[in-house]
């Protein structure tokens, strides 16, 4: 396979935990700047595929390529430098309660040691373009599911990652507010150049998008487009 244009590669993957669920024979590619949906029930191996990008999992079989190198090449302490260039949106954010929306933005470029007015200066950014700047000394418990979804993008963004891993980020949020936030990731990741792989259980979500999805059941790829 060639790696030219891809930031992802996936040849014939397996991942299986202890009970025997996982993933078995997965093959994709995520090129630079593409957006793929990771389609499927609960259990059919989306947030298997995911960790074991993130290297939160170790795979049985196979092999992950990331920006061309081996993933179970990379050595434990090397895998925080990996993490830096991958941005991470959970379904139920994952954000510091007790810290203001600036301060869980900032925290990324705090970890890497970015200096405070660089800081200052990239999360304003971040915040405008997800539309909350005005929201930044607000706690998230006070906010909407769908405003705690922008700081979570806005998070996982400020950074300028090469890769985003969204896990059912629209799963808690209504109708409309999923299809926001969607548009929004789209938005983003477009100025950017930044490639997202999305799992969803949604399919009436994004079957509009027209984008490449791989669909999964019982942990193999019985779908690999649109």
């Amino acid at each position: 396979m060639g790696i030219d244009n891809n930031i992802i590669i996936f040849d014939k993957v397996s991942a299986i935990y202890k009970n025997g669920v996982g993933i078995f024979d997965i093959s994709f590619q995520l090129k630079r700047g593409e957006f793929i949906f990771l389609m499927g029930p609960t259990g059919s191996g989306k947030s298997t595929i995911l960790r074991s990008i993130y290297m939160d999992l170790k795979i049985n079989k196979g092999e992950i390529l990331y920006k061309g190198n081996d993933l179970s090449r990379i050595r434990k302490r090397q895998i925080p430098k990996l993490r830096r260039n991958i941005g991470m949106i959970f379904q139920d954010y994952k954000l510091l309660e007790d810290r203001t929306v600036y301060d869980n933005v900032a925290l990324p470029l705090k970890i890497a040691g970015y200096k405070n007015n660089l800081i200052r200066d990239e999360v304003f950014l971040m915040l405008k373009k997800v539309g909350i700047e005005d929201k930044y000394k607000s706690l998230p418990l006070k906010l909407s599911g769908g405003e705690r979804q922008r700081i979570s993008i806005a998070r996982a963004l400020v950074k300028s990652p090469d890769l985003i891993l969204a896990d059912e980020p629209t799963g808690n949020l209504d109708p409309v507010v999923a299809d926001e936030i969607l548009d929004l990731l789209e938005d983003i990741t477009t100025s950017i150049g930044t490639a997202v792989l999305m799992s969803t259980h949604n399919f009436p979500l994004i079957r509009p998008r027209k984008k490449r999805f791989i669909e999964l059941e019982n942990g193999r790829q019985i779908i690999n487009d649109i």
